[in-house]
């Protein structure tokens, strides 16, 4: 399955609520969620109350979508989640928001997830002082995200020196130092990106 090269507003349609796909034009009266709060297509604004099933199969393309996920990584990370101990929905989440590009776009370098994963397949990054390029990496408590030495004279990284970024409490930023710094691995209540992990399992389930 190709990755998705349409309008990424139409998937926020889709999904009924924003995923924040933008970045700054998401939380501007540009987004087209506030314009047409309906999904899209001929019959958006028909669209009959979903089944059960109607309802997992949104939830699990919401999770994906989030996280910018081809179908079959996103099976992958469940069925890595349902061999781990404790909660498979808890353990899925965890998973997915431990991404080297997650981590870069929660640390407040990039404005969305997409940008996140540019930046990090172009080299702009390290992870404790090595060269990290693949944005699937998994980052554990105590690594540091640091943007490469030769790209802190890039505008984009010039502009983070100047601005105030709230993180997460299972991550920590110097924003002088331009690096961020894996605290804990993030527990549930830590995580709040919009999604009822439940559905999804009970989708892969069935």
């Amino acid at each position: 399955m190709a990755r998705y090269t349409g309008p990424s507003c139409r998937l926020c349609r889709r999904e009924g609520q924003k995923l924040f796909l933008k970045g700054e034009r998401c939380y501007s009266g540009k987004c087209a969620l506030e314009k047409r709060a309906y999904a899209p297509g001929q019959h958006g604004q028909n669209r009959k109350k979903s089944s059960d099933y109607g309802l997992q199969l949104r939830e699990k393309q919401k999770a994906k979508r989030f996280y910018g996920l081809q179908e079959s990584q996103f099976r992958n990370y469940f069925e890595k989640a349902a061999k781990k101990p404790g909660i498979t929905g808890d353990n899925l989440l965890i998973m997915l928001e431990t991404r080297l590009d997650n981590a870069v776009f929660r640390m407040g370098f990039a404005s969305s997830r997409k940008e996140a994963r540019q930046l990090v397949t172009h080299g702009h990054f390290t992870v404790n002082g090595k060269k990290a390029d693949i944005p699937s990496m998994q980052v554990a408590a105590g690594d540091v995200v640091a943007v490469k030495a030769k790209s802190t004279s890039s505008p984009k990284f010039k502009e983070i020196r100047e601005m105030t970024i709230s993180t997460p409490d299972w991550l920590s930023i110097d924003t002088d130092k331009l690096e961020g710094k894996i605290l804990s691995i993030p527990t549930r209540e830590m995580i709040d990106t919009p999604v009822e992990e439940h559905l999804i399992v009970e989708l892969y389930s069935k």
